[in-house]
């Protein structure tokens, strides 16, 4: 009975009334604080955890998690074998044979410098996730014929290209004949084009197939590596030692982390900090509603020293306040997630629509891993922030909910 009783009063004391202006109000302006802080923990992390996934998912999804190099160029059959020994040790599962080397791309409208990856196509396919950012044609185009290639939106655009077109793809090998040394080329036709978001790949990376990249760069049956794709590309590092034994002399490893370790591990460092500086801002918003529970307990001593003369306990008053600080926050933690997932699931495309109307770009992938802001909503940041704001307000209406409880009704009722 004291308990409903309890928490009837705590609701009471919450909604609205004409004889509770300062009660409401400051109810009211605890909610809204508890409800915007909430909102920005859920977006911000949720954009943190974008760009996380962005990172590990994406350009980890086409780069590949490890691949075996060597300067010297060592024939088909050798690559075979080390194949069929990296390919035994437990975590790695699939590999493809590259032949990487600089070159120089001329389109209608510019010459750009690129790195040229020789693929096959049909093994790429399985190490890189390359399709799901085609925008035209295929990276299966590269073994349908001879001198296609894939590149990215950006680089297609700096060239004056399209699906179809055709540029001149140079090597660094020069050709000699008896007026003056030329460097090698050949006609390649653009079988596809992609957009990761990532300037280093979409500027810089073209595609051609493992035989034309040969003929390029005359180098019959050879290929420079191995590229390499792990169960789990966060450990591919756990991985390092039981390969490395595996390699002959010339042969080193280079895994993902030398190449983008440091954006990744700079992101998940700002998650911490950033998610730390939230979560005192929600801490400030608990501290609002110690402020607003006191300011209250001061405006209702009549009604606690009429309770008290009635027969309430102290132990009752105190519920009544701490009752009245959780309904608060889980009011304000309501409100909060409906806002914040809301704000989550479309701040891409509000970000996206600020670019548009400013005719400016926020994000350059000059500095950043992508040139748009990722979001991506996980239930376990919501149940994480949830449980962690009703925690906090539990914890705020102990104070005042004490101070309660020691209100002497002959006084209060004295100062009335």
């Amino acid at each position: 009975m004291t308990r409903s009783l309890s928490a009837f009063i705590a609701l009471r004391y919450v909604s609205v009334g004409r004889r509770s202006e300062l009660v409401s109000f400051m109810s009211m302006l605890t909610i809204g604080g508890l409800a915007l802080s909430v909102c920005i923990l859920i977006t911000v992390l949720s954009v943190m955890n974008g760009f996380d996934r962005e990172v590990r998912e994406n350009v980890l999804g086409i780069m590949p998690h490890a691949t075996l190099r060597t300067p010297e160029h060592i024939d088909s059959e050798r690559w075979a074998q080390l194949d069929s020994e990296v390919l035994a040790v437990p975590g790695v599962n699939l590999s493809a044979p590259v032949l990487e080397a600089n070159g120089v791309i001329a389109g209608p409208e510019d010459n750009v410098g690129v790195l040229v990856n020789g693929v096959d196509p049909a093994r790429e396919a399985d190490i890189s996730r390359l399709s799901r950012f085609m925008r035209q044609g295929s990276l299966m185009s590269l073994a349908e014929s001879r001198f296609q290639l894939v590149l990215g939106e950006t680089l297609a655009q700096r060239l004056g290209v399209g699906l179809g077109d055709n540029v001149t793809l140079y090597s660094l090998n020069v050709s000699i004949n008896p007026v003056a040394p030329l460097p090698v080329q050949r006609r390649f036709t653009v079988g596809g084009i992609y957009r990761v978001g990532t300037q280093e790949l979409d500027e810089r990376l073209v595609m051609i197939a493992l035989a034309d990249a040969q003929a390029l760069y005359r180098q019959p049956d050879r290929f420079t590596g191995l590229r390499l794709r792990t169960d789990d590309v966060l450990a591919v590092n756990a991985l390092r030692d039981n390969i490395e034994v595996l390699l002959p002399q010339g042969v080193y490893l280079e895994t993902w982390t030398q190449w983008f370790g440091a954006i990744y591990e700079n992101i998940r460092l700002s998650r911490t900090i950033v998610g730390f500086l939230l979560w005192l801002l929600v801490a400030v918003a608990a501290f609002n509603l110690v402020v607003s529970l006191i300011m209250i307990v001061r405006d209702k001593r009549g009604d606690i020293a009429i309770l008290r003369t009635m027969g309430a306990s102290p132990g009752m008053i105190g519920r009544i306040f701490v009752l009245q600080g959780c309904l608060v926050g889980l009011l304000g933690t309501l409100a909060g997630l409906v806002l914040g997932i809301g704000l989550a699931l479309s701040v891409s495309d509000l970000f996206a629509w600020i670019e548009q109307l400013s005719g400016a770009q926020l994000l350059s992938a000059d500095v950043y891993p992508v040139d748009f802001l990722p979001s991506q909503l996980r239930v376990s940041d919501l149940l994480g922030v949830s449980l962690g704001v009703l925690v906090l307000c539990l914890l705020a209406s102990l104070y005042p909910a004490w101070r309660a409880a020691r209100v002497l009704p002959a006084e209060a009722l004295r100062s009335e």
